[in-house]
C-alpha cells in the first residue's frame, strides 16, 4: 500500500480508503448494501490488514447506523486508524436539520462522536455546499472544532469550483482552518472534475478523496452492452448515482477496460481503479463493497501497473469535450499555462 500526503497537511493516507455507505442498510441506503456489525468488523479488518488507514463515513449513511457500526465493530484501537465523517445533509424535518450553520455543524459532530465512540474525528467534511449560510460562519465553526481538539482536519465534498475557491478565500482572509481535502466523484465514466476541481486541487494544494470510483459498479466489467446487470446490483434499484447520460459511451469505455483487464488477468474493477490512482491530483480512492469478495478484489488494484499505451487508450475512450473557455485557452494561451491548467488541457495541446 502506498501512502500520500493529504494536501498541505502533515497527514499521510493510504491510496485506498474504506467507504462504509454499505454499513447498516437503513432506508434508501439498503439499495447500496446492508452489512451488519459482524460483516463490518470483518471488512474493516481486511482493509486494515491490506494497509488501509482511513475509514470514511457520514452522519446521513443509514440514518447514523454506519457510524454506530464502526464505533461498535472497529477491530483495532482507535488511534491505529483515521476516521473521517461528514455533515450538512438534511437529517430531520426541523428548519435547522440540515445545512452548514454553526448550530448544525456542531450538533451533528457531537452526535457523530457518540455514535463512533470516540472523542475526536481525524477529518470532518462538509458533505455539500450551503449557499444560504454565510461562509464566515461555516468556516469559523469548523475552525473552532479543530481548536477544541474534537476535529483534526477539515474538508469539503461535492463543491463546485467557485464554491471551493470562495471557501478557501474566506478561510485565508480570517485565518480559519483551511480545507485540506475535497471528496469528489471522479471516474472513467464521469471525468467532469478535470474541468475545475482537479486543477484547483493542484493549484491550492488540496488532497482529493474519490467517492464511488467504480461509478456504482458500472466500471466493474459486470455491465456489458446488451446484457442485463448482475442480480442484486444497485443499478436494478431506485439508487441512481451516478447518472448515465451517454450509455453508448459508457459501454465503449467498459469494452476497453475489459480488454485491458483480460490482458492483465485481473478484473475490470482493478483496471478502472488503477487508472484513477495514476491521475494528477488524486490522493485516495474510497472503495466500498457489498461482499468480502468484492472488497478483496478491489484491494488488489494497488498492484496493477498500466502501460503508457493502456493509459492512453483509456484516456481517449473516456475523453471529455473541450468546452468554453478551455478550447479558447488551448488555442490562444498554450504558451503560458500552469501545472494546474495542464491537469485538464495537456492532452488537447
Amino acid at each position: 500500500m502506498e501512502y500520500r500526503q493529504l494536501g498541505r497537511s502533515g497527514l499521510r493516507v493510504s491510496t485506498l480508503s474504506l467507504g462504509t455507505m454499505t454499513f447498516g442498510g437503513k432506508g434508501p441506503f439498503a439499495n447500496v448494501g446492508n452489512t451488519d456489525a459482524a460483516g463490518a468488523r470483518r471488512q474493516m479488518a481486511m482493509a486494515i490488514d491490506a494497509g488501509i488507514n482511513l475509514i470514511d463515513t457520514a452522519n446521513v449513511y443509514s440514518d447514523g447506523a454506519s457510524e454506530e457500526i464502526i464505533g461498535e465493530a472497529l477491530p483495532v484501537p482507535r488511534d491505529q486508524v483515521l476516521l473521517a465523517t461528514k455533515c450538512r445533509m438534511r437529517i430531520g424535518n426541523g428548519p435547522n436539520d440540515g445545512g452548514a450553520s454553526r448550530l448544525h455543524i456542531i450538533a451533528e459532530l457531537e452526535k457523530s462522536l457518540r455514535r463512533l465512540r470516540t472523542d475526536y474525528v481525524d477529518l470532518y467534511q462538509l458533505h455539500q455546499w450551503d449557499g444560504q449560510t454565510p461562509l464566515e460562519e461555516t468556516m469559523e465553526a469548523l475552525d473552532s472544532l479543530v481548536r477544541s481538539g474534537k476535529v483534526r482536519y477539515v474538508g469539503a465534498s461535492n463543491y463546485s469550483g467557485w464554491h471551493l475557491m470562495k471557501a478557501l478565500a474566506a478561510a485565508d482572509q480570517h485565518n480559519y482552518q483551511r480545507y485540506v481535502s475535497q471528496q469528489i466523484h471522479y471516474t472513467l465514466q464521469a471525468r467532469e472534475a478535470e474541468y475545475e476541481l482537479l486543477p484547483i486541487t493542484v493549484d491550492q494544494g488540496l488532497g482529493t478523496l474519490i467517492w464511488s470510483p467504480l461509478a456504482g459498479g458500472l466500471l466493474s466489467g459486470k455491465y456489458r452492452r446488451g446484457k442485463d446487470g448482475p442480480e442484486g446490483s444497485r443499478r436494478l434499484t431506485a439508487w441512481q448515482e451516478p447518472p448515465v447520460r451517454d450509455e453508448g459511451k459508457l459501454y465503449d469505455i467498459v469494452d476497453v477496460v475489459v480488454e485491458i483487464a483480460e490482458a492483465h488477468g485481473v478484473s475490470g474493477a482493478q483496471i478502472a481503479l488503477a487508472w484513477l490512482l495514476g491521475r494528477p491530483g488524486v490522493t485516495s480512492l474510497i472503495i466500498g463493497a457489498r461482499t468480502d469478495a468484492q472488497l478483496a478484489d478491489n484491494l488488489k488494484s494497488v498492484d496493477v501497473k498500466l502501460t503508457e499505451d493502456e493509459r492512453a487508450r483509456l484516456d481517449k475512450v473516456s475523453e471529455l469535450p473541450l468546452l468554453y473557455p478551455y478550447w479558447h485557452q488551448a488555442a490562444t494561451a498554450s504558451e503560458r499555462l500552469s501545472k494546474a491548467d495542464l491537469v485538464f488541457l495537456a492532452p488537447y495541446l
